[in-house]
Order: C-alpha cells, then sequence, then structure tokens
C-alpha cells in the first residue's frame, strides 16, 4: 500500500446575489474528476457562510464563480475574511471577469482569475497551483 497524499479539499460557491450555477456545476465536476473532493456551497453564499464551510470542511482553497460584476468587490472581501478568520487558503475567481480587473484581483490576494473559455485541464492545475502556492 502507498501513501498517497489526501485529496484537495475546494468550497465551491457562488458569492453575492448572482443566481446562475450552471458554469459552478461544471467546474465541480471537472474538479471532481480530476481527483478533488469537491464541497458545493451552492448560491446566494455570504462571505461569513463560506469562511466557515472553509473552516469546517478543512478546505485547501476556495472557488468563486462571478457572473454578476461583483467581482471588484466580493473577491477582495472574500480574501480579507479568510485573512481575518486565519484561514490562509487561496481564493479563485472563475466567471465573468473583464481582462482589466484581473491583475488589480491578483493584487488584492486573490490567487488566480480563470475565464469562461478556460480549459478542464487549466482549471484543475490551477486549483493545484494555488495551492501549492499558498503552502
Amino acid at each position: 500500500m502507498t501513501d498517497q497524499p489526501p485529496p484537495l479539499r475546494i468550497v465551491l460557491a457562488k458569492l453575492g446575489l448572482d443566481g446562475h450555477d450552471r458554469g459552478l456545476k461544471v467546474v465541480a465536476r471537472i474538479l471532481r474528476d480530476a481527483g478533488m473532493e469537491v464541497i458545493y456551497l451552492g448560491l446566494r453564499q455570504t462571505t461569513d457562510s463560506i469562511v466557515a464551510a472553509a473552516e469546517q470542511e478543512d478546505a485547501d482553497a476556495i472557488g468563486l464563480s462571478m457572473h454578476n460584476a461583483g467581482h471588484m468587490t466580493l473577491g477582495p472581501n472574500m480574501v480579507k475574511a479568510l485573512a481575518d478568520a486565519d484561514l490562509p487558503i487561496p481564493v479563485i475567481i472563475g466567471g465573468i471577469v473583464p481582462d482589466e480587473d484581473v491583475a488589480p484581483l491578483l493584487e488584492a490576494g486573490v490567487a488566480a482569475v480563470l475565464g469562461p473559455g478556460a480549459s478542464a485541464e487549466e482549471v484543475a492545475n490551477t486549483v493545484r497551483n494555488a495551492v501549492s502556492a499558498a503552502v
């Protein structure tokens, strides 16, 4: 029997009032098929509910799906809430994010931003790389 590391655990959620979760469900399947454990919180989550779930589930990363143009407020707020809770885990944002907003999000502490054209391999590798960089 080999000692394999435990699978990465990622919390996926729609932060805020965005009501479209089909893309996030696709991402959940991609990450599950890549061998990760996915904790899917669903729609209309708050920063507090996501932080609580990440702590309770011993998450390695948080993935947020954004389609409502709230990424410039909600992304940095999520990073701050994790810091305030002393949970040093990466936040990855996926969805509709204009190119000019990517650099400011990264500067605000978001680990990575994935656009709608990201491949399954890119999504899984982005999560792995973000977790590795945070360790």
